[in-house]
């Protein structure tokens, strides 16, 4: 059971202790995501998987010699490069200005919110106080993060965890309207959904066709990436749900959001309306940033990210 404690956050946390601190990981962030929009969808995941693992701690930034730190677990090996970078980069920068006084796990709540600016998406006030957790094992993701194949009662139990309703999973799921994913995330839905039905019925049969030549059955490139959004793949806005409207999610955690009739009116209502997305997704983010929180001597302010004091 992961706590909230967020009693102690507040926007404007270091107003004097670091003041220019948003401004400082802005530059640090858009200048790294003028050089790959990677930079976009890395931070995202990686904010969203460092907060249900023990809580948004930063411990997913953290490197262990013997290879066993929470980013060498399965699910995070997966997390891109280009999120720690850029992490690392605006803690560099705050650094300079602010030595020893904003957390990692700060610095990279201010970086989720920016790449979503970046993105085209909306923006939103950041809660700031958190401190760096001092724990970080791989063997504490397991079964804490959504795989591509949970119905919605796996996702819903899963959110609930964190203190995250059916409209916050619903909203933060809107987050696949940017980057990608590799075959072996998805290949079941093209060839082996059922005994009787190799393709999900659920997937636009037009779209199952244009998968299938990414992704052949046999020989598929490990390393081929393949658009979560197929239409805006690069641009935060709610194209995502009007896809899943048209049958063309992903994975089968994106499709289930439209097919299950719990959640379906939701995805319909942000599919027609971006407002109504963004202002869902924004509130769900500033939850997100409220989950297990470390405060006091709880936590550190690590002086760099991927090192515990």
């Amino acid at each position: 059971m992961v706590v909230e404690s967020d009693a102690q956050l507040s926007e404007n946390f270091y107003a004097s202790t670091c003041p220019n601190v948003e401004l400082i990981v802005r530059q640090a962030v858009t200048t790294k995501y003028q050089q790959t929009t990677i930079t976009a969808p890395a931070t995202l995941r990686m904010f969203f998987h460092d907060c249900f693992v023990g809580g948004c701690d930063a411990s997913v930034l953290v490197t262990s010699d013997n290879g066993d730190a929470e980013k060498d677990a399965q699910d995070n090996i997966s997390l891109a490069g280009d999120g720690f970078d850029t992490v690392n980069k605006a803690k560099l920068a705050v650094e300079a200005q602010c030595p020893g006084r904003v957390s990692c796990a700060d610095i990279m709540a201010l970086a989720a919110r920016e790449v979503v600016v970046l993105a085209g998406g909306p923006g939103f006030k950041v809660e700031l106080g958190r401190r760096d957790g001092l724990v970080s094992n791989a063997s504490r993701v397991d079964r804490k993060l959504p795989g591509p194949e949970l119905d919605v009662n796996g996702l819903v139990d899963l959110f609930a965890s964190n203190g995250l309703t059916m409209t916050d999973m619903i909203a933060l799921s809107g987050a696949h309207t940017i980057g990608f994913s590799h075959c072996d995330r998805f290949a079941n839905r093209l060839y082996n959904f059922s005994t009787f039905m190799p393709v999900d019925p659920t997937l636009d049969p037009a779209y199952a066709q244009q998968l299938m030549q990414s992704c052949p059955r046999v020989g598929a490139d490990p390393s081929v990436a393949v658009n979560l959004d197929l239409n805006t793949p690069n641009v935060f806005d709610n194209v995502y749900f009007q896809n899943l409207v048209a049958r063309k999610g992903l994975f089968t955690s994106d499709q289930i959001l439209f097919n299950d009739f719990r959640s379906q009116a939701t995805v319909i209502r942000f599919a027609n309306s971006a407002e109504e997305f963004n202002r869902a997704f924004t509130a769900a983010m500033r939850k997100l940033g409220r989950v297990g929180v470390k405060v006091g001597n709880q936590g550190e302010i690590r002086r760099v990210c991927s090192a515990f004091n």
